[in-house]
């Protein structure tokens, strides 16, 4: 039986992390475990760990850590015989230590995206709030103008994209992402890359990720986006 992998990806908004995960997931057969997904089905699904999450997004504040793990770890334990990719946790050190009481992980993946490039990729983001889709006005336009291409559901832009909360947001992240960072880092097993295209990060990703899963490496997804 094939050694189990688990990996978690960090990186501030806009950086990039849901496109270069699902490549991830694709590539090397990893299970993709959104924290986003798991908010939302939740709260939908109106779980006992889902009621008050419900409270803290009605009030667009941060769900605090001991609501996180309270769902999260669970879900983990449900997926003990798989490989997976964590996308949006752990993003706190109180995150990352209790997940560390659960599972070692065997590598963590840091983007590190300029502000410029955030600040440009944000202000053309508009979502679906139901489903989490995300369109990009630049390089994934909806098929109509302010519509989910699913559903036909009205799109959203999130007052927190726009330019003058980016840099509160930048500022928090990079405040709350350091010590788990230095954390992953004191373990050896953290990996960042840096750039303004996620086509030209991806294949120093998908190398490290060939070498240490010992898969060939893919030569998919050569399409451009950030």
């Amino acid at each position: 039986m094939a050694k189990l992998f688990r990996a978690a990806i960090m990186g501030p908004p806009g950086s990039g992390k849901g496109t270069i995960s699902k490549r991830i997931a694709q590539s090397f057969g990893l299970q993709y475990l959104s924290s986003g997904h798991f908010l939302r089905e939740s709260v939908a699904t109106n779980t006992e760990a889902g009621v008050p999450v419900m409270t803290y997004i009605e009030r667009s504040m941060l769900v605090p850590d001991h609501v996180m793990t309270r769902l999260m770890l669970p879900r983990l334990e449900q997926l003990r015989g798989q490989s997976w990719l964590l996308d949006g946790f752990p993003r706190t050190l109180a995150q990352a230590q209790a997940l560390n009481s659960l599972y070692q992980l065997d590598l963590v993946i840091s983007l590190n995206i300029p502000y410029e490039t955030l600040k440009e990729r944000l202000s053309d983001r508009w979502i679906h709030p139901a489903s989490g889709r995300v369109y990009n006005m630049g390089f994934n336009p909806p098929r109509v103008q302010g519509k989910d291409d699913i559903t036909g559901e009205p799109l959203i832009q999130h007052d927190d994209d726009k330019p003058e909360a980016l840099m509160a947001r930048l500022r928090h992240y990079k405040d709350v992402a350091k010590p788990v960072i230095d954390l992953y880092k004191s373990q050896g097993i953290l990996h960042s890359f840096s750039g303004t295209e996620t086509d030209r990060i991806w294949p120093y990703i998908n190398s490290l990720l060939s070498t240490k899963m010992h898969i060939q490496p893919s030569n998919v997804f050569q399409t451009q986006t950030p």
